[in-house]
């Protein structure tokens, strides 16, 4: 199946679950699922907005920091928060993976590995219903790890 066409069976179950809680789908809700889903990066708000904006130019970017949040209270996003770093970037959730965060620049990328779930263990531990699973990994980037250079 070519990459497109899964792609857009993902795009359409994110759709049709959202519809099945009765979230409205507009067209900036629509257009901030599609970036994230295309992006190989973990953005900000701020540049999901200025990346979007000449394409939907009546988008606010206080439309897209609500998108998010109806977003990641689906478990459709998570977000992912950097160390000494106030901003927030965002990671669609449409594959197993875990997300690492270097500690020194803040580099963020995906370890496309199934992530171990302990859901049922917990639920049958504390009986806590999990709603999402998210783990993040942090440490030292190669980049960060080579001696500067004098």
């Amino acid at each position: 199946m070519s990459e497109n066409r899964r792609s857009l069976g993902v795009y359409e179950d994110v759709l049709n679950q959202l519809k099945a809680k009765r979230i409205r789908l507009t067209e900036s809700r629509k257009a901030v699922i599609r970036y994230l889903m295309m992006s190989d990066q973990h953005p900000s708000a701020d540049v999901i907005y200025y990346d979007l904006l000449p394409d939907n130019p009546g988008m606010s970017l206080a439309t897209v920091y609500n998108n998010l949040k109806v977003l990641v209270e689906e478990g459709i996003v998570s977000e992912i928060k950097v160390n000494n770093d106030n901003t927030t970037y965002y990671d669609f959730m449409g594959h197993d993976h875990l997300n690492i965060v270097c500690e020194k620049c803040g580099y963020i990328t995906d370890l496309d590995l199934p992530t171990p779930s302990f859901k049922e263990e917990v639920e049958s531990q504390v009986g806590f219903r999990i709603t999402r699973e998210q783990m993040i990994l942090h440490g030292i980037c190669l980049n960060c790890q080579k001696p500067e250079s004098k």
